[in-house]
């Protein structure tokens, strides 16, 4: 034993110590335990915070211990405030390095020891000892940066409200609090006092996403009263930071532009109805909202407060097509409060917007000619049957249906409600070849219910192009002069003046009006059925034939549609 006692390994004062059986000339150190990193090592005038067995030498008798009483020792080294032996044993230690540090009696208690006579005269002592904590009066708070965003666009500073993650530990490793344990950001005002000075300070300058480790020293944590059971006294404070949202109540609504389309003849304003997608994320990039998840647009009215007051102000003056990056601070948004377990109380929330579409309930019809024939004489309008191609699709260009996917081209009457009224509507006034873009609102379109293949009050946009273009009677009618009709009408119906007009010469004489642009059929139905309704009408007692009585007693009747 004595022989292994001549082992003396001083990790900052070399000690030239002869090898004397009979008696320790200095203090003699067992590092049994030494952490493989060791950023900071115990020098004069640290304070340290360690625990310890003590026992004496000859006989391993323990005569004190921190560990029983539950409390640390606290002290400084290299001032005298220890016994001599301890002041040199702890020079160089690492937090967590456990030594044994045996302490001959003249750098211990010598030859008097102890009064109550707990330490005798001549003690050899042995002290086991863990290092918790090491700090210096000089320290400031250490900030060690783990990561960062390359993109930094505003830094916390003081008045800001934060909202970050942390875990919290002793300079030892030991875990004092989690934020991630309780699934809850810790959200506060930074550099106005709500927080320990030492954190207020290590938190000024971080970013959005960045990570740091915030070294506190305990004048600058919870001093000499430590707080709770987990943080003794006078503890070093070791916290992991991950910056989760920055904040200042004087923060406006900001807009990034992120695409605009080249044409844009219309901007929103108060009072539009818009469908528009958006990803919804936290500052850090986390996800909380997204209607392209749901495959559906979100549909409101603008300035109307159906939404947040931030986004609604951000969905002013912006261009169907139109991407823009909202960010939007909490008290223009779900504030203190937040939404559930959705979005968190004080969050900022960041809106990737693409507008659809918009309307305005008091929107017509948009019309623009892409072609017109040079030769315009006639054009389609109310009544008229027409033949024509089109594409139908939403603002956004995402194609809904075409003609081009069937056999023949769509046929229709004008204004006999066979189609939406917008498309009626864009369908008039044109020459056949004409090409055209009409612009459809929901109003004149499909409404809030949509149609199969066509999203809720969506504006439809159609191409059209004019194939055929039969002119139209009016709704009722199968037949309508051109002009002023033969006056009188009998003898000019009765070809060979027999005084009675059979199908065969009335037919003839209608066929020939119609050949001398005199008169019209309604378009679409079969000429022969029209006029055998015709006849009918006038051929009142059925016999096949109509005299001019019948003709003339038809006269003084209430008119009806199908006649002359």
């Amino acid at each position: 034993m004595a022989l292994a006692l001549c082992l003396i390994l001083l990790y900052t004062t070399v000690v030239d110590v002869k090898c004397d059986p009979g008696a320790l000339v200095d203090v003699v150190i067992d590092r049994y335990s030494i952490p493989r990193a060791c950023p900071r090592e115990v020098q004069n005038e640290d304070f340290v915070r360690y625990h310890f067995n003590g026992t004496f030498h000859s006989d391993g008798k323990q005569f004190d211990s921190s560990h029983d009483r539950g409390t640390a020792f606290i002290s400084q080294v290299g001032l005298g405030r220890l016994i001599t032996g301890m002041d040199r044993g702890l020079q160089g230690m690492c937090v967590n390095e456990r030594r044994k540090i045996t302490v001959p009696p003249h750098l211990a208690y010598g030859t008097i020891g102890t009064g109550g006579g707990i330490i005798p005269p001549d003690a050899v002592l042995v002290f086991d000892v863990i290092l918790l904590d090491i700090w210096n009066a000089e320290d400031k708070v250490e900030i060690r940066t783990i990561s960062k965003s390359e993109s930094c666009k505003r830094t916390a500073a003081a008045t800001d409200y934060i909202r970050y993650h942390y875990n919290g530990t002793l300079l030892n490793g030991s875990v004092f609090d989690t934020s991630y344990s309780r699934n809850s950001t810790y959200d506060t005002y930074v550099g106005e006092g709500h927080l320990i000075q030492g954190m207020d300070e290590g938190l000024l300058g971080m970013c959005v996403g960045e990570r740091r480790v915030i070294i506190v020293p305990p004048f600058l944590a919870y001093g000499e009263k430590g707080s709770g059971p987990n943080i003794p006294p006078q503890a070093t404070l070791v916290f992991e930071v991950l910056m989760v949202d920055i904040f200042n109540t004087k923060d406006k609504l900001t807009v990034e532009v992120k695409e605009v389309p080249k044409n844009c003849t219309r901007k929103t304003v108060v009072g539009d109805y818009i469908r528009y997608h958006y990803n919804g994320t936290f500052l850090d990039g986390s996800a909380f909202d997204s209607s392209y998840q749901r495959n559906s647009t979100y549909n409101t009215y603008i300035g109307k407060g159906y939404v947040i007051s931030g986004v609604d102000k951000a969905l002013q003056g912006l261009c169907i097509g139109e991407k823009r990056k909202v960010t939007v601070p909490p008290h223009m948004a779900y504030g203190e409060q937040g939404v559930g377990e959705l979005i968190p109380g004080s969050a900022v929330l960041v809106f990737d917007i693409h507008v659809i579409d918009f309307h305005n309930p008091k929107d017509a019809i948009a019309i623009e000619i892409l072609h017109k024939p040079k030769e315009c004489d006639i054009t389609s309008d109310v009544d008229d049957l027409i033949e024509y191609r089109y594409n139908c699709s939403t603002m956004d260009g995402t194609l809904l249906y075409s003609s081009d996917h069937y056999d023949l081209p769509p046929a229709t009457t004008l204004g006999s409600n066979k189609v939406i009224q917008g498309l009626d509507e864009g369908l008039r006034g044109m020459c056949e070849g004409e090409r055209r873009r009409v612009i459809v609102p929901p109003h004149l379109g499909h409404g809030e219910d949509g149609a199969k293949g066509v999203p809720s009050s969506a504006v439809l946009l159609f191409e059209l192009e004019l194939l055929d273009l039969k002119k139209g009677v009016p709704e009722g009618y199968m037949f309508v002069w051109l002009g002023e009709s033969p006056d009188p009408l009998f003898p000019a119906m009765d070809i060979n003046g027999d005084k009675e007009v059979p199908l065969e010469e009335f037919t003839a004489f209608l066929m020939a009006q119609i050949e001398e642009g005199k008169g019209r059929l309604r378009p679409g139905m079969d000429a022969n059925n029209i006029i055998k309704d015709m006849f009918d009408n006038q051929d009142r007692n059925r016999d096949g034939k109509i005299v001019l009585s019948e003709l003339k007693l038809k006269a003084d009747e209430e008119p009806k549609h199908e006649e002359l």
